[in-house]
């Protein structure tokens, strides 16, 4: 399979210049030149690119930051597991405070519906318990 720049991004979900950006990132490989009787200077990509691209995506899905994808991907080379393991590990902690902080602001947001919902007419909420009752989402 042989697939030039925008196949490449079309087929995996990114724009072009995402791809760019993931070969000067060194995530991605750069393209192997097109057999002859090509458009001159055009460059193709195979499915092992379409491959690295999809999990670069899902890996940023993750959460997982551009070095981090980085260095899983050279992981996979070494077999080095117990890295990626300790790395996914990492991350699932941090999903999970973050996912804690979500419910937390999101039991506030329903209480403050609740109060709120009585009338059309006067604060909400009643600013003798509005501190108790906005959602305090940290940085």
């Amino acid at each position: 399979m042989a697939l030039t720049i925008s196949e490449l991004a079309r087929s995996s979900g990114v724009g072009v210049e995402t791809v760019r950006f993931y070969q000067r990132k060194g995530l991605l490989f750069d393209p192997r030149p097109a057999a002859t009787g090509g458009v001159s200077g055009q460059r193709h990509y195979g499915e092992e690119d379409v491959k690295r691209l999809r999990f670069i995506r899902s890996a940023k899905a993750a959460g997982f930051i551009l070095d981090e994808i980085a260095e899983l991907i050279s992981l996979d080379h070494t077999g080095d597991r117990p890295r990626a393991r300790e790395m996914a590990q990492a991350r699932l902690v941090h999903l999970d405070q973050e996912i804690a902080q979500l419910e937390g602001a999101r039991q506030s947001l329903r209480k403050l519906a609740r109060e709120c919902a009585g009338s059309d007419i006067g604060p909400c909420p009643d600013p003798r318990r509005r501190s108790e009752t906005i959602p305090v989402v940290p940085d």
